[in-house]
């Protein structure tokens, strides 16, 4: 067996090939105590399986650096090159813009921390701040979006690390108006990066109001080669604060996807003949009628998506309506939907919010307990079967929309795919409830497992 780099040879090669997850990294947000990564048994035939069997603290007691994403420092991107391998699991916090690196591989099952990149050596060398999505680059590179200036302004820049996770500089020859995500495919010479808003507003919570003027409404085309922006493309009303950004996995597609949070749309965006990248709202979503929101009307509010490892399914979470919807993109011009499944949300009964026409949802049960909130950040496993869910966005707006969650902490469940026909259905024997941790309620939030997944690795 000739030697390789780390993921897989192709998605198709994941997809097919790729083992089933047996544990899950989450970053863990605390109200009281420390940050911490949190390692799940997600091994059904485990005497812990659905348990936490271990955290690892970052912050110092009693301090949160609101531990969001996460990714790693390698990924199928340099596949081809055997002197690397999927070591660190890459953590940004928020707060003070420490980027931390947990060395997953010398024991999975108990993660250690190798190394904290300061986040004001960060602000001080390159003027930015917030650090959000983290890929790794063929070159061994690790490159993380940035949100901020140093002083929480908007900005939409990009760090670098080297293979030792010393600062680079900035990537990009000018920076985007406002940062967020992004996803890059080589083949083109493209990347795609989208935009939430000014750190300094989004971290008081979510207030209407400030949408035009202090929120993002713009998907960004860069030529990946010479590190610029080639169009940049306003969204208008059917595209307001665009999130997460994911390319179809195989690298020779130009077709992807973004979840425009506010205004609830899935926009599909591609290279025609013409060269041109072209964007249209391919799935587009009502807002509900609602007493007891902070609008009349009460967007369904697409905050995660993701699509399988075979570029057949589609599935976005809609955070405050309390749903995940799958769609069926063998077409990425005509996504077609295939299930959904409800999970909660504001305006379950009993919820927060009141639904002036149409019929309040059931709460949902697991092992007797009631889910909190809506259903947030998604991970799909590499075979397409098994959909993990977490409730928890951000904790300024946690607590504005869901102040049970933080009270409460966050949930993690997992959901059963039909990968034939489209369908899921909820696995009731899998539930951590983040009330019981052993320093208190934390808010956890994205899943990663150690070989990689449907939202971390690019092929190139």
């Amino acid at each position: 067996h000739h030697q390789v780099g780390p993921g897989y040879a192709s998605p198709m090669d994941a997809f097919l090939n790729g083992p089933k997850e047996k544990l899950l990294y989450m970053p863990c947000v605390s109200q009281t105590g420390s940050d911490y990564i949190a390692t799940i048994d997600s091994d059904p035939e485990s005497p812990t399986y659905s348990q936490v069997i271990h955290r690892l603290k970052v912050t110092p007691d009693g301090t949160s650096d609101e531990l969001h994403h996460t990714g790693w420092n390698a990924c199928s991107s340099c596949h081809g090159d055997p002197t690397r391998s999927r070591r660190y699991l890459i953590a940004p916090g928020l707060k003070t813009s420490n980027i931390y690196i947990i060395d997953t591989f010398t024991d999975p099952r108990a993660p250690k921390l190798h190394k904290v990149v300061k986040g004001d050596d960060i602000k001080a060398k390159t003027n930015l701040s917030y650090p959000h999505t983290a890929h790794c680059l063929a070159d061994g590179n690790l490159m993380i979006s940035m949100m901020g200036d140093k002083h929480g302004n908007a900005t939409g820049g990009f760090l670098l690390l080297d293979e030792n996770f010393e600062i680079k500089g900035r990537w990009e020859n000018e920076p985007t108006p406002y940062g967020y995500d992004f996803w890059y495919q080589p083949k083109h010479n493209i990347m795609v990066s989208s935009e939430w808003g000014e750190p300094n507003t989004f971290d008081k919570g979510f207030d209407p109001s400030l949408v035009p003027t202090k929120y993002g409404n713009s998907l960004h085309f860069w030529n990946w080669k010479e590190r610029k922006v080639e169009a940049s493309q306003s969204l208008g009303e059917y595209g307001m604060i665009p999130l997460e950004v994911r390319f179809q996995h195989n690298p020779d597609s130009t077709h992807g996807f973004c979840g425009a949070a506010l205004s609830s749309n899935v926009l599909h965006f591609w290279k025609a003949d013409d060269g041109k990248w072209h964007i249209t709202p391919a799935i587009q979503q009502d807002w509900d009628k609602v007493d007891g929101w902070a609008l009349p009307e009460m967007p369904p509010l697409i905050t995660d998506i993701l699509i399988s490892l075979d570029d057949k399914y589609l599935y976005f979470s809609n955070w405050l309506r309390g749903d995940i919807c799958q769609y069926d993109i063998s077409d990425p011009m005509a996504p077609k939907l295939v299930g959904k499944i409800d999970l909660g949300g504001s305006a379950q009964k009993g919820g927060p919010v009141t639904l002036l026409e149409g019929e309040a949802k059931e709460p949902v049960f697991i092992k007797g307990k009631r889910l909190r909130g809506g259903p947030q950040m998604i991970q799909l496993s590499l075979d397409g079967k098994r959909l993990y869910a977490t409730n928890s966005l951000y904790s300024s707006w946690d607590s504005q929309f869901y102040p049970e969650m933080v009270e409460k902490g966050s949930q993690l469940i997992q959901v059963d795919v039909d990968t034939e026909n489209g369908g899921m259905t909820l696995n009731k024997e899998f539930l951590v409830d983040f009330l019981e941790e052993p320093w208190g309620p934390v808010l956890a939030h994205e899943v990663r497992y150690p070989g990689g997944d449907c939202t971390s690795d690019i092929w190139i």
